[in-house]
């Protein structure tokens, strides 16, 4: 049931990371969702502008109404409340005579504004220990409402979106390898600090024991042991993947290609270089994704002493010659034509040296006789 569920989902064609990379994975059926609340500053960093201002304003007005309650019943047990402006009455908090005037005294009190009219005295110890109380946890939430806000303003997921991909996978010929590109590039004139590219392909299999595995990830090589898939990211560069022995796409042709099911997520990672936090920009290709024969258009040109990037060419790509066979058929092929040429190299060789050898063989004939005539022209003139 799994499987056909499943199944039914991809047959929709529901992409596992969209274009401006968004996971569509949903978590449900979460049991221990205590979990959350012991990482609480990484929950509070994850909730939504709206429930985190929310949150923001909430830590502030409960803690001015939970501690302006207890101001209030202090006042209210002392009798403070029925002599406000009485000079000889010794009340513990001045001018308390309801709960909204508690409630001021608590906010001038954790904000530190002190109009003067509403204080605490010295006698009471109760109201000294209260507003102790009331400055460190004013002090906490402030420390840690302002650290929230600054890391949730200076979150770099904005800076990703400064981070493009190309909208189309190409297929072609590089340095006469087959090869897989996309080309990635940064609009902002702060670089990336430590650039590097990874890739994964996501694809569902069956197993020989007959175990279903859906959304298998399997790693595509961009350079990693070579070192090209670490970037100095100053202008749009064209990243490739050579389709070899080891690649996913060794055994798919142009006509497979548009048969299979799969995706191809392409992860960015960098330092922002203003704020020194780490940068992750994701995209991802679907089969219907990739141009077979193409390549892309330059989009760099050298302008008055400076080179000049035009993102109007980012996405063109323009067609080129290739066979619809896979990367295995044309290793074949070439292995065949390779053994045709050293099979026909050997034949001549062979051919080459027999006449070599019969014209040798001919001249010493040649010697043989003319040396037996000389004999008998000595012999007869003796």
């Amino acid at each position: 049931d799994g499987r056909q569920a499943f199944t039914q989902t991809n047959n929709q064609r529901q992409r596992y990371v969209t274009k401006d990379g968004k996971c569509r994975v949903n978590l449900g059926h979460i049991e221990d969702k205590a979990r959350f609340l012991s990482d609480i500053f990484t929950t509070i960093m994850d909730l939504k502008y709206r429930w985190f201002l929310f949150v923001f304003m909430m830590c502030y007005i409960v803690t001015w109404l939970f501690f302006g309650g207890i101001y209030f019943l202090d006042a209210w047990l002392r009798d403070d409340v029925n002599h406000v402006g009485d000079p000889e009455w010794k009340s513990c908090i001045e001018n308390v005579d309801s709960f909204l005037s508690a409630l001021l005294f608590s906010v001038e009190s954790q904000r530190t504004i002190g109009y003067g009219t509403r204080m605490v005295t010295s006698n009471c110890t109760e109201g000294v220990f209260l507003l102790m109380m009331q400055s460190i946890v004013g002090s906490m939430i402030d420390a840690l409402m302002v650290g929230c806000m600054f890391v949730k303003i200076s979150r770099p997921k904005k800076r990703a979106e400064t981070l493009i991909f190309s909208k189309y996978c190409v297929i072609s010929y590089r340095d006469e390898k087959l090869c897989l590109m996309f080309r990635i590039g940064d609009l902002r004139d702060s670089h990336m600090v430590d650039a590097k590219i990874r890739a994964k392909l996501i694809k569902s299999r069956q197993t020989k024991e007959g175990e279903f595995l859906p959304l298998e990830q399997s790693e595509i090589n961009l350079g990693y042991d070579t070192g090209d898939d670490r970037l100095f990211l100053v202008e749009p560069q064209i990243i490739s993947h050579p389709i070899n022995e080891i690649s996913p796409f060794w055994d798919m042709s142009a006509e497979c290609l548009k048969g299979e099911q799969f995706e191809i997520i392409v992860i960015l990672e960098g330092i922002v270089e203003a704020t020194g936090m780490t940068c992750q920009a994701k995209t991802s290709y679907i089969e219907d994704e990739i141009l077979w024969g193409h390549r892309f258009e330059p989009c760099m040109t050298l302008e008055k002493g400076a080179f000049r990037v035009d993102y109007t060419s980012f996405n063109k790509t323009f067609e080129v010659h290739l066979p619809a066979i896979s990367a295995k058929e044309m290793y074949e092929l070439s292995e065949m034509e390779r053994n045709d040429r050293s099979t026909l190299s050997l034949y001549w060789d062979n051919m080459a040296h027999t006449c070599a050898s019969a014209a040798e063989n001919e001249k010493q004939r040649e010697d043989q006789t003319r040396t037996g005539i000389h004999n008998i022209v000595e012999e007869g003139s003796m």
